[in-house]
């Protein structure tokens, strides 16, 4: 049996502006810079609840929650096997594979249990945080749920979370 049912839930308030770089295979790095990333959720499954896939009312809160935590922060790859993280006083350190040496208020940095920060990374990583919390408030689970993250109009990348 496919997936019969679908909904896809997109609000102006999914949205996060933060800097990040890539750290590319070869150690380089790009620039230091910013987006303001819109986020849109779709979910599937076989079934109605209730006449419906999952309640709009429910999971707009979960995604602004999980979108307002990444807002205006630098986000940096915690899983990069090529990077050197360390922390001294209220700062942390960064040092990428190329040498370059950051040090930031740990206050304004999130670290991310990712290999690096690229939309597609950033789609994996929010469809994760969605589907866990949705499981953990609702006992909910989308057998496939699809987060679009877009970095600039027109450019975005998507992840698929199935079961």
């Amino acid at each position: 049996m496919g997936l019969d049912f679908s909904i896809k839930v997109y609000k102006q308030y999914f949205n996060f502006a933060c800097s990040h770089f890539l750290i590319f295979s070869d150690g380089s790095r790009e620039p230091l810079h910013g987006h303001n990333y819109r986020v849109t959720v779709q979910g599937k499954s076989t079934d109605l609840n209730g006449d419906m896939v999952f309640d709009f009312l429910n999971i707009k809160p979960i995604v602004r929650e999980i979108c307002d935590s990444l807002d205006h922060r630098l986000l940096l790859p915690g899983e990069n096997p090529s990077v050197k993280i360390s922390f001294q006083d209220k700062n942390l350190h960064y040092v990428t594979p190329d040498g370059d040496f950051f040090s930031f208020p740990v206050k304004d940095v999130l670290i991310l249990p990712l290999a690096n920060i690229s939309a597609e990374r950033l789609a994996m990583y929010l469809a994760r945080k969605i589907k866990a919390k949705i499981k953990l408030d609702y006992n909910f689970n989308f057998p496939h749920l699809e987060i679009e993250v877009e970095e600039t109009p027109g450019q975005s990348a998507s992840y698929i979370l199935k079961e």
